[in-house]
């Protein structure tokens, strides 16, 4: 069986705020990638449930966080649909994000 990895790195400022957030993946090649912003949600096998983990740097604009939400609504559209063939599911999920999207160009038309 091949196995993959993923690691994380999270330097944190004195406050344990994070100032940068690094990964590394066995399947992405040696580099070190860096982001400004991770979601990781798990579904505990014991508790029946989600973990999430939600962090962003000093550094994530307000506009690109907002932006970064609705992408992941956009991705688990995706992940519904390859993972339980529910369309409808999808499709409302995918509304909101164009309903989102929308609201976010209006906010930046008007800064």
């Amino acid at each position: 069986m091949k196995k993959s990895e993923i690691r994380f790195s999270i330097a944190l400022d004195d406050k344990k705020v994070p100032e940068a957030i690094s990964w590394t993946a066995t399947d992405a090649g040696p580099d070190i990638h860096f982001a400004k912003a991770i979601n990781i949600a798990l579904w505990d096998r014991e508790q029946a449930g989600t973990m999430k983990i939600d962090l962003w740097t000093k550094d994530m604009p307000v506009d690109e966080m907002k932006r970064f939400v609705v992408d992941n609504i956009g991705s688990m559209a995706e992940n519904i649909v390859t993972a339980t063939d529910d369309k409808e599911m999808a499709n409302k999920m995918r509304a909101l994000c164009k309903e989102l999207s929308e609201y976010l160009d209006k906010q930046e038309q008007g800064q």
